[in-house]
């Protein structure tokens, strides 16, 4: 398959979201530490070419507060926060990660943790990528009935990045799951309305209502073939899917 140039993408500070199943590896549970090493690896790679990343982690390889608040035991309230625990939890994991591959690192919760990490300043997080150092935005919005997705397009909108990086197991985004239908097509490229209207999951619909909103584009790559971050970010080479503002 040839690759694709969908976009002009070369950009300089970026939000690199993935999900929390994606630590947890085939155990599908928890956090698989070659796994956390590979990310790590890859996000080094981003910062030793002078690009400045933020993280987003979600935490459903730990608890989904959905999922908790199933059982009519556990609010829907409190089965969120549990999940934003969750978030720092896998926040720390990486910062530990990078940090061992000599990354520097801060942890920002949207929840006050001042024996785990900082809370969530603008500034500081601002001053913090300025420096340098990868920042890792954990603990959600700090409120509940709102997802990781939507965290991280308000943070990347916040610390105005050029992207946001959605990084999954798939090469982009289709028009219907791909694991469950062989006809399934990639699309290179598909407007904010057009995923909003077709039920395209690229993020949950807020995510990309608030993106739209912001101009704020969305890439959805396959985060596990090595070096495919940097390659699409600096080169504009490999396979993926954007999102934006085109017709």
């Amino acid at each position: 398959m040839q690759d694709i140039q969908p976009h002009n993408i070369r950009k300089n500070r970026i939000l690199v979201k993935f999900s929390g199943e994606a630590l947890a590896g085939k155990n599908g549970f928890g956090i698989e530490i070659d796994i956390l090493r590979y990310i790590a690896k890859e996000i080094k790679l981003l910062v030793d070419n002078d690009i400045e990343v933020c993280i987003v982690i979600g935490g459903g390889n730990i608890i989904r507060g959905v999922s908790a608040s199933e059982g009519g035991i556990i609010r829907r309230t409190s089965g969120d926060y549990m999940g934003m625990l969750a978030t720092v939890i896998n926040a720390v994991a990486m910062q530990e990660a990078l940090e061992h591959f000599g990354v520097d690192v801060r942890v920002q919760s949207a929840i006050e943790i001042q024996e785990i990490c900082e809370t969530y300043i603008y500034r500081r997080a601002i001053r913090h990528i300025q420096k340098g150092r990868v920042v890792i935005f954990a603990a959600g919005t700090g409120n509940p009935f709102f997802t990781t997705d939507t965290a991280a397009t308000l943070r990347a909108i916040e610390i105005a990045a050029d992207v946001i990086v959605k990084a999954t197991k798939v090469d982009g985004v289709y028009d219907k799951d791909p694991n469950k239908f062989e006809d399934a097509t990639r699309l290179d490229s598909l407007s904010y309305d057009q995923a909003l209207k077709d039920n395209i999951k690229v993020m949950d619909d807020t995510a990309i209502a608030l993106a739209k909103d912001n101009n704020l584009p969305i890439i959805v790559c396959n985060m596990f073939k090595p070096s495919n971050l940097l390659e699409i970010i600096k080169y504009q080479k490999g396979i993926y899917s954007i999102v934006n503002n085109q017709d």
